[in-house]
């Protein structure tokens, strides 16, 4: 199965709580941290959700 990794570049503090949980959830803590996940419709929902945070590197 193919492979996304994410990698966040803004900050979380200025959003809101719900918005928070969604990165956390995707493995993310820190700005500039990455973590790679499996291309499934679960993560690309969350992906969507905060994609104004990420930046996104999808492998095969």
């Amino acid at each position: 199965m193919s492979t996304i990794t994410i990698k966040l570049k803004k900050s979380t503090i200025t959003c809101t709580e719900k918005t928070k949980a969604t990165v956390r959830g995707l493995g993310l803590r820190k700005t500039g941290s990455v973590s790679t996940l499996e291309n499934t419709p679960s993560v690309r929902g969350m992906i969507k959700k905060v994609i104004h945070l990420l930046d996104i590197v999808e492998e095969k």
